[in-house]
């Protein structure tokens, strides 16, 4: 069975030390911007090493703040900023992806996809380019977004194989106007990581999957449909849930 990655934010990382090498998970490290402004080389190797059962690992970069679309040039320098300091953070663990939040929001750009898309493409370049000499893939995480439209078009502007898309079922649940279906037909080929979680459809709650209105089955129907092996993550935001999520995970994907 394909592995399922958990999302540990990186200071919790000692907290759940014991519970992680006992059970050998996978996992998904959030680095937020507070931790990168603290880590040295020396520290991520030590890292590295502690994570002594071979883990698979992926990585979410930070995203609080940022946005490589913004019309200010002082955010979008300070989105580079963090974006390379996450690929430092990579040279070392030699994750299989990033993911990325790429921060369209309709509302704050009016529709205006074209202004968003220009100034995106003066910070995604020079990361692919990094990430490539790292390794690593990346996937831009669909959050806010209503359609799959825009983060579409930022990937077919990169054409770069290794940019691709990660499907957030919890995101898609709450903030989606469109059906799954679209989201595969727009998207589907450029899948390489999925963020697994569900919600009433009304908050971002990051409940075990079943436990919410997502429908998994639909979802992992089309993954199969459309022949995709992304990676698997499992977003839970509480410890007591990860074996549950992992569990019903590993009914869902057995089903496939």
């Amino acid at each position: 069975m394909d592995p399922i990655h958990v999302h540990i934010p990186f200071p919790k990382l000692k907290d759940y030390r014991e519970l992680l090498r006992k059970r050998k998970y996978d996992l998904e490290i959030y680095f937020p911007s507070s931790v990168l402004d603290q880590l040295e080389h020396g520290d991520l190797a030590l890292i590295a090493d502690a994570l002594d059962w071979g883990p698979s690992i992926t990585i979410h970069a930070p995203f609080m703040d940022l946005n490589p679309g913004a019309v200010d040039r002082m955010v979008r320098s300070a989105t580079q900023m963090r974006f390379k300091q996450v690929l430092g953070v990579a040279s070392v663990l030699r994750p299989r992806v990033i993911v990325f939040h790429a921060a369209y929001d309709r509302w704050r750009y009016a529709g205006r996809t074209d202004i968003w898309l220009e100034n995106s493409m003066e910070v995604w370049p020079r990361v692919v380019e990094a990430a490539v000499k790292a390794g690593t893939r990346l996937a831009v995480e669909n959050v806010f977004d209503e359609d799959p439209e825009a983060l579409a078009l930022l990937i077919e502007k990169i054409g770069h194989r290794d940019f691709g898309f990660c499907f957030d079922t919890g995101h898609f649940n709450i903030f989606s106007s469109v059906p799954m279906e679209q989201w595969f037909q727009r998207l589907g080929k450029h899948i390489i990581e999925t963020h697994l979680h569900d919600n009433a459809g009304s908050a971002d709650s990051h409940l075990v999957p079943g436990t919410g209105t997502v429908d998994f089955a639909k979802f992992f129907g089309l993954l199969r449909e459309h022949a995709l092996r992304p990676v698997y993550t499992l977003e839970a935001h509480d410890a007591e849930d990860i074996e549950p999520g992992l569990g019903r995970l590993r009914e869902l994907l057995r089903s496939r």
